[in-house]
């Protein structure tokens, strides 16, 4: 037996060579990840005023949240050490 084994250590062997990687993007409108998230219909929202103004809602608040990233990002670029 090798020290190695006595002690409960074996060779490692590295994972074979991966081909490159492959990344799945999946696209998605904002009124259906909209109509997604608050579990209505198209439907419901043509019929109901009140729904359609809950949907208005998190359709705008999803708007600013894209828009304000993307700004913050922007300036992390312009200006990495935040002064």
């Amino acid at each position: 037996m090798a020290n190695g084994d006595v002690l409960g250590f074996r060779g490692v062997k590295a994972p074979a060579a991966e081909g490159p990687r492959t990344e799945h993007v999946l696209v998605q409108r904002p009124l259906q990840r909209v109509l997604a998230f608050t579990g209505r219909s198209i439907d419901d929202v043509v019929n109901s005023p009140i729904v359609k103004n809950e949907v208005l809602g998190f359709y705008k608040l999803h708007r600013f949240v894209e828009r304000r990233s993307d700004v913050v990002d922007l300036e992390r670029q312009w200006n990495p050490l935040g002064m």
